[in-house]
């Protein structure tokens, strides 16, 4: 079976390759076939460490080793509404308690509500930083024809672990674009 998929792919590659599909549709195509398959190219040269991990599985272990990071961050937040409501502050007039309270939970300080609280307020940081460093990423990709590197990952997890709970999602937006593009395109 994966052979026979690995065969599909080669063949959608020669058509990259003789022309016959668009040539800017070609990064999206290459990070699709090297996260799905390890990539054929291996150091010809003497190096320091030979290891068969690419740029792309490194930066994927290095958001899978934040995960525990952010499941952190999703609680804490929670916690810290909690106790500060506990303590006699107003819950916030927002969307995410409002759907919060929705799903039967109260202001105590269990774990999954916690959880469930502070995720309302993560989730939505985190999607517009992948969402928008993605496009920067495959614009980028596409205008100076390389291919698409996996190191906006590892910048759309940080960059939600460093912003407050309450943060307008324009805001995050243009950080993480700034980030993509000056930081690491430019």
């Amino acid at each position: 079976m994966i052979n026979f998929i690995r065969k599909q792919h080669d063949q959608i590659n020669a058509k990259f390759k003789e022309g016959k599909l668009p040539k800017f549709a070609y990064p999206l195509w290459e990070a699709h076939d090297t996260i799905t398959f390890t990539p054929g190219e291996v150091t010809k040269t003497g190096a320091h460490v030979r290891d068969g991990l690419d740029q792309k599985r490194m930066m994927i272990t290095v958001v899978v080793a934040l995960l525990p990071c952010m499941f952190m961050a999703m609680y804490n937040t929670g916690l810290q509404a909690h106790i500060a409501i506990a303590n006699g502050a107003a819950p916030l007039d927002s969307w995410q308690t409002s759907i919060f309270q929705s799903l039967g939970f109260d202001f105590s300080t269990s774990f999954l509500g916690c959880l469930i609280h502070g995720l309302l307020y993560y989730a939505p940081v985190y999607i517009v930083t992948l969402a928008v460093g993605g496009i920067c990423e495959v614009v980028f990709a596409i205008v100076r024809k390389h291919e698409i590197t996996e190191g906006f990952l590892v910048t759309s997890a940080l960059l939600p672990l460093t912003c407050p709970a309450t943060i307008p999602l324009w805001q995050v937006a243009l950080a993480i674009a700034f980030g993509v593009i000056v930081a690491k395109e430019i």
